[in-house]
């Protein structure tokens, strides 16, 4: 990192931090597991001997969320010189595995910051591994959007393969522009990818409207390139890469933030869809500020249609025009059960409530405060203290019903604590 640079914002961290935002680490193996009792160390970037924070895992794998320093709210919701958050230097160890040093986990003022750290097991001769979140594209200088057509054209033999919208159990991104061959290759979950694109993109301090519209915008972008085999067309082995020039900004290990974790966990289905198009809508968009684009989204627009209240599709139609609406893809790729279409509850039966009953044991082999159960088909007591105890774990509403959010992050843990993660970046 440039010397100047890291006194600049070495000097901002420790003397306009006026505001305060929350960090909660989680940190877990290579095959999904949590591992408690592993050392947090945090401290500014910059100054990596100055520990300010040490925290420690619980069995979930999970720190306590603790608040930091964060300069002023206001920087984030207008276009400023001023840097929006603070950055963080994280130094992670547990015994028998690698350590892991994250430089650059992001704090904003009012907001969660979630940071996941995933270990390997301690082998000699391997360095630690090292992580740097690079800065936000609202803040840092990155090159714009190449500009494309919205609608690809059918006619071409071969390049719309897929007969329905369906949102991908994983996406391959490839980290660097697609002719750059050197740039490694990532296997994302979906809901993951889609996080940390708008926390690398907007700011969680934005309205909720605002997120939601510019979510919608990112997810159905993404949709889009999975739909039409956009790069596997042209002879490339990824779905999407992390060039803002081509696509969208994704980061390895970054950190993302609650409040647009909550809103990908309830739209992750959703995308941007016109009359008579079967495909999702590749909606463009820039910043508003140092790039102008007609026609596509602006990104500090759109927040200030937020402040003004907007709703999300209205935000959208402003952009993009009346005719874009908001759509649903079919199906999930990847989970063993699609959501049966109504929230299972205390006292329902069937084989919905066996199939969440059996996931959620094995779940609990890996997060042992989730209980046991019987799998009967009985939707009792039991059962529903597992599902709260679930809910709890992994930042949902503890309230016992098993809806499309509970539903499909059960789905998610389940897949992720029987499969082998080999290839997850």
């Amino acid at each position: 990192m440039n010397q100047t640079l890291t006194k600049r914002r070495l000097a901002m961290a420790q003397t306009d931090q006026t505001d305060r935002g929350g960090l909660q680490v989680t940190v877990l193996s290579e095959q999904n597991a949590p591992i408690a009792d592993a050392v947090v160390d945090i401290s500014y970037t910059g100054d990596p001997e100055n520990i300010l924070e040490e925290l420690q895992t619980d069995p979930n794998g999970r720190t306590e969320t603790v608040e930091l320093d964060a300069p002023p709210v206001e920087y984030s919701l207008q276009p400023s010189s001023n840097m929006p958050y603070s950055e963080y230097t994280l130094r992670v160890t547990a015994p028998g595995y690698e350590p892991v040093v994250v430089s650059g986990t992001e704090v904003l003022s009012g907001e969660v910051s979630l940071q996941n750290v995933r270990m390997r097991p301690l082998a000699e001769g391997e360095l630690p591994d090292s992580i740097v979140i690079p800065e936000h594209t609202l803040y840092g200088s990155y090159p714009p959007k190449i500009a494309e057509a919205e609608i690809k054209p059918v006619s071409v033999s071969g390049e719309i393969v897929l007969d329905a919208v369906v949102v991908p159990e994983f996406v391959v991104v490839h980290d660097g522009p697609p002719p750059d061959a050197s740039a490694a290759d990532h296997y994302v979950r979906y809901r993951d990818y889609i996080k940390n694109v708008a926390s690398s993109e907007i700011y969680a301090t934005w309205p909720r409207e605002t997120l939601i519209a510019n979510i919608l915008a990112i997810q159905s972008f993404t949709l889009n390139r999975v739909y039409t085999e956009w790069y596997r067309n042209k002879g490339y082995n990824f779905t999407i890469t992390s060039s803002t020039a081509y696509d969208q900004k994704w980061s390895r290990g970054r950190n993302i933030f609650q409040s647009i974790s909550d809103v990908v966990d309830e739209l992750f289905l959703s995308y941007l869809s016109r009359p008579n198009v079967r495909q999702p809508i590749l909606t463009q968009y820039c910043d508003g500020r140092r790039t102008q684009c007609p026609n596509w989204l602006s990104q500090w627009g759109s927040a200030d249609l937020g402040e003004q209240g907007y709703d999300a599709l209205a935000i959208l139609r402003r952009y993009y025009g009346d005719s874009i609406y908001i759509n649903v893809a079919e199906e999930v790729s990847g989970v063993p059960e699609s959501y049966p279409g109504y929230p299972l509850r205390a006292g329902m039966t069937g084989a919905a409530v066996l199939k969440i009953q059996e996931q959620l044991n094995a779940i609990s082999d890996s997060y042992p405060l989730i209980r046991k159960l019987t799998p009967d088909g009985i939707f009792g007591e039991r059962t529903l203290a597992s599902v709260r105890t679930f809910q709890s774990i992994f930042g949902l509403t503890p309230d016992g019903i098993v809806g499309p959010r509970t539903w499909y992050r059960i789905q998610e843990i389940y897949v992720a604590v029987t499969r082998l993660a080999e290839n997850i970046g």
